[in-house]
């Protein structure tokens, strides 16, 4: 079975954007520029609709235009694109070692609670 063609990776205004749009679903334009307004009140409605209208083009997002404003959702969820860009650094980045990636995340400074459940994660995963 042939493996489905790999989505481009987003640019970082595009993965904002993303950021912006997972816990909407779906959603306009509109929708996604007022959920950005929270970070980044600089940004305007038409540098959103545009950024939004070049993912769809470059297949990071679906558009519904069945209605006046067009539904935008992303083309795939959280979990896979993290997954990918993940893969990504760690071959680019690290020769492949997920060792070295771990310890490089644990080196740039983690919270006492994030370190707790990272420890509390690896005994549940040795039982």
């Amino acid at each position: 079975m042939a493996k489905p063609p790999e989505l481009p990776k987003p640019t970082a205004a595009e993965l904002e954007l993303l950021q912006a749009l997972w816990p909407l679903g779906a959603a306009t334009a509109r929708q996604v520029h007022e959920a950005l307004q929270v970070e980044r009140p600089d940004m305007a409605y038409g540098a959103v609709l545009r950024l939004m209208q070049v993912m769809h083009g470059k297949g990071l997002l679906i558009r519904d235009d069945s209605q006046r404003s067009h539904i935008y959702a992303p083309a795939q969820p959280r979990d896979a694109l993290q997954t990918s860009l993940l893969k990504d650094l760690l071959n680019r980045a690290f020769a492949g070692s997920a060792k070295a990636l771990v310890l490089a995340a644990l080196k740039t400074g983690i919270s006492r609670k994030e370190r707790e459940e990272i420890e509390r994660m690896l005994k549940e995963d040795k039982q």
